[in-house]
């Protein structure tokens, strides 16, 4: 009664059914998703909204955007530390040892690309100003959009707290 091509069969029904199941699920999940996108694209929006009458409106939540120099003053140097961690791969405190870049011992109120006998890139070179607080935190975001075409590979620090 149980031969092998009975097995196979059965397993092949099972395993179809299955399969019809799943894409099934694919497909409704497909049309009736309303959860927000993992990746956060433009469908990351529910595909309708209930009114209730009487219902308070729903008020966005203010968020207090405190700003760099509140930050800045507030910075712990220890903490510092551990995110220079990161720098040090390129950089050192140490005044007039360069490395893969300039040396940082100083660089709060210095002029960009003024380090004598580093080669900055080109675009480096053309960047005016001095190192302000600001203009670091601005730098250290993204270095590559601040200054594009830069030879500094680091990608740059989000938080804002690191970067004070």
């Amino acid at each position: 009664m149980f031969d092998t091509m009975t097995v196979t069969k059965v397993i092949g029904g099972v395993g179809s059914a299955l399969l019809v199941f799943f894409l099934g699920y694919l497909a409704a999940d497909a049309l009736y998703n309303t959860a927000p996108s993992k990746h956060g694209g433009e469908h990351a929006v529910a595909g309708y909204t209930v009114e209730v009458e009487g219902a308070a409106p729903a008020e966005e939540e203010a968020v207090a955007e405190v700003s760099f120099a509140d930050i800045y003053a507030a910075a712990d140097a220890g903490a510092g530390e551990k995110v220079f961690k990161k720098c040090k791969a390129c950089h050192k405190l140490t005044e007039g040892d360069n490395a893969t870049g300039p040396y940082l011992f100083g660089v709060v109120g210095r002029d960009v690309a003024s380090v004598a006998g580093f080669g900055y890139s080109g675009n480096m070179e053309t960047k005016e100003g001095n190192w302000t607080p600001e203009a670091l935190n601005e730098f250290l975001t993204s270095p590559k959009t601040v200054v594009p075409g830069t030879k500094m590979s680091f990608k740059g620090l989000s938080s804002i707290e690191k970067r004070a």
